[in-house]
């Protein structure tokens, strides 16, 4: 099994739960899985870690803060964490 499809059989099962996602550049992104293609995986928090900030689509509502959602490229992942205490 390829590392893309391992990582996409890992992110589909966890579709929903709170990840940390670290890539072979050293970036990392915690959030929440909200959609997975074969070559993708879309994360909602607040943008990369140690890279150039937040990027993607999310807005300032009348209910506040809505965070980011964005992809990350499952070719481009080196680990993969589960868990509620990887948070900010």
């Amino acid at each position: 099994m390829s590392r893309c499809a391992h990582y996409y059989n890992v992110c589909s099962r966890n579709q929903g739960r709170n990840v940390r996602i670290i890539e072979h550049s050293g970036r990392q992104h915690a959030g929440r899985i909200v959609r997975v293609t074969p070559s993708t995986v879309y994360i909602e928090g607040r943008g990369p870690r140690g890279g150039f900030g937040g990027f993607g689509y999310g807005y300032y509502g009348s209910y506040g803060y809505r965070p980011y959602v964005y992809p990350v490229a499952l070719a481009a992942i080196s680990g993969f964490a589960l868990g509620a205490l990887l948070f900010w």
